[in-house]
């Protein structure tokens, strides 16, 4: 079992604090991806856990086994991970062969040994036509998959991953994501995925935690940080949404700009203040007389299978509206948004 606990895990350099105080455990046999924007902390976190770094307080434990805290380090070594980073870091000198082997050599094993799981590894990364190929005559996707080879060939007990896709265009990214879950759910490997990108952490993981200012600002499953957001960062951070702002004035039930808000679901700050937010694809666009939100488009976007409305509520606020592209409304046109109860959701700051 390769059971992860950060516990109290802080790094400070000079007096910020790159990771501050964070708690989170994956459990052996789970991906779990560390979302959030340049700075937050992320891979930071993640030299700590490979032991790059030295932590100045808390620890990390694999298996119940302290391998980092304020007093000492197990070198990275002696930890049985493995990390990808963002250059793959292949041998440009060595085969697509000897670059999976790599890790195998250096542990001295058979040489049999050797031969039957780099031509496993490659039978199963689909790499076995290029294993004489250099790094160089491969596309990035498939440098990609001789890195993750590489990785998973040694069995390590926890696989890292820092933004091992930014390098890649956006079909290609479209294709390792689904390819690094289908890794995973043959190896079972306990993963973790830093990514500033949203799409790749809904794809990819069992759980998310989204940081901020070196501290987690809210972890679950993909589908409970998108649909139940906590806070009014992680509600913008995953996926679009619209964001009102007024008071409360009931105990499910918020004033924004006179458009009157009632809420099935959320947290409300304590101060009296409102933050509601409600996903595009939510609201119900339809005539000026149907809604019980008039206002005006102001911009249409055709995307195909959607259009993009932007609105002009007579209350005052705009909002950004998806619908089936089967509903036309122009520039100009008066029209009526329903902004369903089970569907905004208050926030806290």
């Amino acid at each position: 079992m390769s059971k992860l606990v950060l516990s109290g895990l802080t790094k400070r350099y000079g007096s910020h604090a790159a990771v501050d105080t964070l708690d989170l455990t994956v459990e052996s046999g789970h991906l779990v991806s560390l979302l959030g924007p340049s700075g937050c902390g992320k891979t930071t976190t993640l030299r700590l856990v490979s032991g790059f770094a030295v932590p100045d307080g808390g620890s990390i434990s694999v298996a119940g086994q302290v391998v980092s805290s304020a007093r000492g380090v197990v070198p990275p070594e002696k930890r049985e991970m493995s990390m990808i980073f963002q250059s793959y870091a292949l041998w440009p000198h060595l085969t697509v062969a000897e670059n999976v082997a790599y890790g195998l050599k250096l542990r001295k094993l058979p040489r049999a040994d050797i031969e039957r799981r780099v031509q496993a590894m490659l039978d199963t990364m689909q790499l076995r036509r290029f294993e004489a190929r250099y790094p160089a005559e491969l596309s990035g996707g498939q440098q990609q998959r001789v890195g993750l080879a590489r990785a998973l060939v040694v069995e390590p007990k926890i696989l890292l991953l820092d933004e091992p896709l930014s390098n890649l265009d956006a079909s290609l990214r479209e294709e390792m994501r689904h390819e690094i879950r289908r890794l995973h759910d043959r190896f079972h490997y306990t993963t973790i995925y830093v990514t500033h990108d949203q799409a790749e952490a809904m794809t990819t993981s069992d759980l998310i935690a989204v940081m901020r200012d070196g501290k987690i600002e809210q972890a679950g499953a993909p589908d409970d940080i998108y649909e139940r957001p906590e806070t009014e960062f992680v509600a913008r951070f995953i996926g679009s949404t619209n964001i009102l702002r007024g008071r409360r004035v009931g105990e499910h039930e918020a004033d924004c700009d006179g458009l009157r808000l009632v809420c099935e679901s959320g947290h409300w700050p304590e101060d009296g203040s409102a933050v509601v937010s409600i996903r595009p694809h939510r609201i119900t666009l339809s005539g000026a007389a149907d809604g019980s939100a008039p206002g005006t488009v102001e911009r249409a976007i055709y995307l195909g299978a959607q259009r993009h409305y932007i609105v002009a509520l007579d209350a005052g606020p705009k909002l950004q509206v998806l619908a089936s592209s089967d509903v036309l409304a122009h520039e100009g046109e008066r029209v009526g948004l329903t902004l369903p109860p089970a569907h905004c959701r208050a926030l806290i700051r």
